[in-house]
């Protein structure tokens, strides 16, 4: 009975060593405009990329200039912002994406007009 339980321990330790030594997912980094940032003219960066949900954006610009508004499908299209929008202005601002469909813009009067400072990132 005595040899079962230390038998019963040993398997225990090794597995548990394996489920800590196991690969864990990352989830991964992407700053919003590569070099050149959360600028004019972004829209269209995120077509291509593969992302997945708890994949992190980070938008890098200018806080006097612009901010990221974070918005649904409607706020997007139009570029309005909504009451309960969730506004970023430090410069360097993470985000992470939710599954489904992500939506963001530029508040600043002008700069989320079609092919300016708007994307919409679909994450897995």
């Amino acid at each position: 009975m005595c040899e079962e339980k230390g038998n019963a321990m040993v398997v225990a330790i090794l597995l548990l060593g394996l489920l800590l030594h196991g690969s864990p997912a990352h989830a991964a980094n992407y700053t919003v405009g590569d070099s050149s940032g959360w600028t004019f003219y972004v829209a269209g960066w995120e077509n291509g990329k593969n992302f997945k949900a708890g994949d992190t954006l980070v938008f890098k610009y200018s806080p006097t200039a612009h901010d990221v508004v974070v918005v649904d499908k409607s706020s997007y299209d139009s570029c309005s912002v909504p009451a309960n929008a969730t506004t970023y202005n430090s410069g360097n601002d993470e985000i992470s994406l939710g599954k489904g469909a992500n939506y963001f813009i530029c508040s600043i009067p002008g700069h989320c007009q079609p092919g300016r400072m708007k994307i919409a990132a679909n994450a897995a």
